[in-house]
């Protein structure tokens, strides 16, 4: 859901910014105005920081400051490395109990979303919405002329 918010706010920005502004980003603003969608813009990237700090700064004091995959313990002079992962992939779902929460070191989040990203793209799905590839090489195409040549 982050990704497509962002996304969004991404593509309005720079529409705002070419001045052309979507008839959707007019519809949502109510605007036509770029110096308007500017400051909802603005608006938008500052309450998701707000957000993004406040439920990192709550996982840190629930967890004990440890990666949940490898193990690796963080102290205060690199627990910069140290980020919150949603476990069901949701940034949006920010429980107070820190139930959608496990901090991850930088290294095993990364891991993680690879991870995710490999497993839709195995199922055909990609992350931008597009179709994902699909193979078109056959190695046996061939095989019943190869077996027939050899009787």
């Amino acid at each position: 859901m982050c990704n497509n918010y962002a996304k969004y706010v991404h593509t309005i920005t720079l529409q705002a910014e070419q001045g052309q502004v979507s008839d959707m980003a007019k519809a949502s603003t109510g605007h036509s105005s770029a110096n308007k969608l500017d400051e909802i813009v603005a608006s938008a990237r500052q309450q998701s920081e707000k957000r993004g700090h406040g439920y990192r700064e709550q996982a840190l004091k629930l967890y004990p400051w440890l990666c949940g995959r490898c193990g690796r313990e963080f102290t205060h002079s690199n627990v910069r490395e140290l980020t919150v992962h949603h476990k069901n992939h949701d940034h949006d779902y920010n429980p107070p109990d820190g139930s959608n929460w496990e901090l991850l070191c930088l290294y095993c989040h990364d891991n993680e979303h690879q991870r995710q990203t490999e497993a839709l793209a195995n199922k055909g799905i990609a992350l931008d919405g597009a179709k994902a590839p699909e193979a078109t090489f056959n190695p046996f195409a061939d095989l019943k002329t190869l077996l027939d040549r050899n009787k």
